[in-house]
């Protein structure tokens, strides 16, 4: 019974900082359902409203680095508890905004905040669970978060619709901001006699560090291509292109949208317990996945008249919502190939690789928008959308190279008698040996 202790000890610290990740997905997406609303209150275009998720998720990408140099430093505690703060705050001020400056300045405190999360949450789970446990407990981790995308769906819509913008949001807000005392006294960052975090060290040095791991590279790559465009949709372009684009009444858009967040809960957990027993079959996943992903988008996009049934996009919209799952082989790739006191720094230059391609997705998206409109029957949407087929098919480049590099590594590391996290299979199209002396 006294070694069950430290194993239920650790299921209520993740369980506690479980809920701050929900409440930042939350907020992170709570633009989606109020963005109709806001084109109103703050009297802005399409390109303009898209500056509000480009600066939010901009802000989330650019802090990655930072944030896992934060966590390694300064323990999960501090940092999530800092992130619930600014996340509260953020909503807060974006309650009571009534112009576009204010606007933007709200959604930048709250993404600042939502950018301090995610690392946070993975080094405390690298802190407390085995290497075994970690992909399975990882995945559960986002799919649980993502409930948080539900609650910014139907239940944020109902919320704006009977109390209103400021109401509604100042609530919400004023919820987050109390949950701060619940993260600051349950959440410890390591278990007992685990690794404290390392309070010195050159910053630039942890950086290049972890950046010249191939298995890191990969993860950045891998994180990009897989999770954006599941993002890029349910952040801001989702709905109108489900209405203005597809034709779909906006009743049945509100439903598709969820099915990005409903794909999330379930395939976490699936995909999180498949890595997690079969290591090797990670990357393969992932190349899989792309290749669904970039059939998804020629059936959406290549159908006649624009105009698929409903249930094809159901299917598409499903398939983009797995992005979130896979992508989870990112860090599956950092844990392997880092050391614990490592991991906080290079989950988040993995991190960044996912958010950037979302910020620079929804951007394009929007300025092709800007170019297209007058288009006839929503053939502007049509074409912004091959804005995310661009981004998937160069990150999907990024990742093989990366992939075979890694793989060169491994070998390496094989032939000189060293451990290696994974036993690979060599194929004829591997590379003979490494193409650059980076530390395996």
């Amino acid at each position: 019974m006294a070694a069950d202790r430290p194993e239920r000890r650790a299921w209520w610290i993740w369980g506690a900082a479980v809920v701050a990740y929900l409440a930042a997905v939350f907020h992170r997406g709570s633009l989606g359902v109020a963005g109709t609303q806001a084109l109103d209150r703050f009297d802005v275009g399409p390109a303009a409203l898209s500056a509000f998720t480009v600066l939010q998720v901009g802000i989330y990408a650019g802090m990655q680095i930072p944030t896992g140099l934060l966590v390694d430093r300064y323990g999960s505690r501090r940092v999530i508890t800092t992130a619930v703060v600014l996340l509260g705050t953020g909503q807060v001020l974006f309650a009571v905004a009534d112009t576009y400056t204010a606007g933007l300045v709200a959604r930048a405190v709250l993404g600042l905040g939502d950018a301090l999360m995610w690392v946070s949450i993975l080094r405390l789970v690298a802190s407390h669970f085995s290497a075994r446990r970690y992909a399975l407990v990882a995945t559960v981790s986002s799919a649980l978060g993502a409930l948080g995308g539900v609650a910014a769906t139907f239940p944020l819509a109902m919320a704006l619709r009977n109390l209103g913008w400021t109401a509604t949001f100042l609530l919400v807000g004023a919820l987050t901001l109390g949950y701060a005392a619940v993260t600051s006294t349950v959440v410890r960052d390591v278990a007992p006699g685990g690794a404290q975090p390392r309070r010195g060290g050159a910053v630039f040095q942890q950086v290049r560090d972890a950046w010249s791991v191939p298995g890191t590279r990969l993860a950045f790559w891998t994180h990009f291509c897989t999770m954006f465009a599941s993002g890029a949709l349910t952040l801001l372009w989702g709905f109108p292109y489900l209405v203005n684009g597809l034709g779909v009444p906006a009743s049945t858009a509100s439903v598709l949208l969820s099915l990005l967040i409903i794909g999330q809960v379930v395939g976490g957990p699936v995909v999180g317990a498949l890595i997690g027993s079969r290591p090797e079959w990670r990357m393969w996943i992932v190349l899989g996945y792309l290749a669904v992903n970039a059939l998804s988008w020629v059936v959406l996009l290549g159908w006649p008249q624009g105009r698929p049934p409903v249930a094809v996009i159901a299917a598409a919209f499903l398939v983009f919502a797995l992005g979130g799952p896979v992508s989870s082989v990112a860090f599956a790739l950092v844990r392997d190939y880092n050391s614990v006191q490592q991991v906080g720094t290079a989950t988040g230059v993995a991190n960044a690789g996912g958010h950037s391609a979302t910020a620079l997705g929804v951007l394009c998206v929007g300025l092709v928008l800007d170019v297209a409109q007058g288009m006839p029957g929503g053939s502007e949407y049509r074409v912004a959308m091959l804005a995310l087929v661009a981004l998937l098919l160069f990150g999907a480049s990024r990742t093989v190279v990366w992939w075979r590099r890694a793989r060169a590594e491994v070998f390496a590391a094989e032939a000189r008698g060293e451990g290696v996290p994974v036993v690979l299979t060599r194929h004829r199209w591997d590379l003979s040996t490494p193409r650059q002396p980076v530390a395996a």
